[in-house]
């Protein structure tokens, strides 16, 4: 259903290079980038993320409850990006762990504060 995520940013270097570590371990490429907007995804794959300085001019703000859930392969997978995601200028929200019956998921947000998970279920 959802074809790709576009997120905010004032810092659209700083962010792509916090990112492109995130899109290494998941293995998907930049498949967008224009000197505004970058975008990780693969053509024909699941859903990708994008960044972007906003089209309207004013600056980049975090929406209050939005959150974008990175699917990972394995638990080991998801302590990797939670890593990843806090040795390239994020911050934690609550590291890797079981959040309940059958879901595993670790918290962080990116230099902008946009607030991301990396999470397995089953």
């Amino acid at each position: 259903m959802i074809g790709y995520v576009t997120l905010g940013t004032k810092d659209l270097a700083k962010a792509a290079a916090f990112y492109d570590a995130i899109a290494a371990e998941l293995e998907t490429p930049r498949m967008m980038e224009y000197e505004s907007f970058i975008a990780w995804g693969k053509p024909g794959g699941g859903a990708g993320i994008g960044l972007t300085k906003p089209f309207d001019g004013n600056e980049a703000t975090v929406g209050n409850g939005v959150m974008v859930a990175l699917q990972a392969k394995d638990q080991e997978q998801v302590h990797r990006l939670y890593d990843i995601a806090l040795a390239n200028g994020g911050t934690c929200e609550g590291p890797p762990g079981p959040r309940g019956e059958g879901f595993y998921a670790g918290y962080f947000r990116d230099p902008d504060g946009n607030k991301l998970n990396a999470f397995i279920m089953g």
